[in-house]
């Protein structure tokens, strides 16, 4: 695997103003200027890969199904199991995108990502060879953008969870559990 394969960039955010990233005349949320700030971007909203939906609001919870690190319709190298083809670098970047995936579909849920009151649950599967051990190395990436997000509201419980394999071959998904407003 070359060094490229085996480091994809988390996307990031423009060279231009924050305000310039948004749509034409509407600026970013709060929380959206911290991920600019943190040259993160969201990505387009991912589509539902099967007979299911992939963001679902009950009362003040939002259930996120599983992310797999998609980004521009494609795993890139965040496919294969860690321990063989991907490294532990490389999946918690795509823990990340996973997790940038879900804001985006919150954001289209919600309108705002200011209206996630808190992070409830993260329910982590890593694609690993067997005798890897390290499932929450990889889930500490998406916890850590969280809670730099949102702060103690964005402290959570969580599960991490090792598997052989996942849909598209995919080396980490997540599903999440939001409170809203």
């Amino acid at each position: 695997m070359s060094e490229a394969e085996s480091k994809p960039p988390v996307p990031a955010a423009p060279a231009a103003p924050a305000a310039a990233a948004a749509k034409p005349g509407k600026k970013p949320d709060a929380i959206e200027q911290k991920l600019l700030q943190m040259l993160h971007k969201l990505p387009e909203m991912p589509p539902a890969l099967g007979s299911y939906v992939p963001a679902l609001r009950v009362g003040n919870l939002l259930y996120i199904s599983g992310q797999l690190p998609i980004f521009k319709n494609s795993l890139g190298a965040y496919k294969g199991r860690l321990g063989k083809e991907i490294t532990l670098e490389a999946a918690q970047r795509g823990a990340k995108q996973c997790t940038l995936n879900a804001l985006a579909l919150a954001k289209n849920e919600l309108g705002s990502l200011e209206k996630i009151r808190r992070v409830i649950k993260l329910t982590g599967f890593v694609s690993g060879m067997p005798g890897f051990v390290d499932q929450p190395k990889v889930l500490n990436a998406a916890s850590e953008l969280l809670v730099e997000l949102y702060g103690e509201n964005g402290k959570h419980t969580r599960v991490a969870v090792g598997v052989t394999d996942l849909p598209m071959g995919a080396c980490v998904e997540i599903e999440y559990l939001f409170e809203v407003r």
